[in-house]
């Protein structure tokens, strides 16, 4: 059996799917990118006087992926250490790794909690994003989140 989950403080879909599906002990979460939940507007893009984009700022836009993806995480019941498996596709491969390679290192310091990636170069995404996050959470329970669960209370 498998359970949809929809995020309500997260970006809407661009299509017709859940933000997330959890199976047995993972959960799937369908590709994010850093539309603002609130605006649609997309962090860091510069826009000509024709709304098209001429610029953008990729460790702005990978600072709102990490935060959506955060949201989707907590509103199945994980968190960001349950992450196993990342997925990461760029628009602009050469120029933009370096700026998203730090951001990643910021948000893992340490590569053994990290989780697994892999990072594709691609020729364009269905919105104007420079980055979108493809992403597996383990939930069971050897999981941060059976941890936190399993916790004694502090109370």
């Amino acid at each position: 059996m498998t359970e949809a989950v929809q995020a309500g403080a997260a970006p809407r879909p661009v299509g017709r799917y859940p933000h997330a599906r959890r199976v047995g002990d993972l959960l799937f979460l369908s590709g994010l990118g850093p539309r603002d939940p609130a605006s649609d507007g997309v962090p860091g893009n510069v826009l000509d006087d024709h709304g098209r984009v001429v610029a953008h700022d990729i460790a702005a836009q990978t600072r709102a992926v990490f935060a959506n993806v955060r949201t989707v995480l907590e509103a199945s019941g994980a968190r960001w250490e349950d992450l196993v498996d990342v997925t990461v596709y760029l628009t602009d491969m050469a120029g933009d790794f370096d700026g998203y390679n730090a951001v990643w290192a910021e948000a893992f310091p340490d590569p053994a909690g990290a989780p697994c990636r892999t990072t594709l170069g691609i020729d364009a995404l269905p919105t104007p994003i420079a980055i979108e996050l493809k992403c597996v959470a383990a939930v069971g329970p050897n999981t941060a989140l059976a941890a936190r669960a399993i916790e004694p209370s502090k109370e």
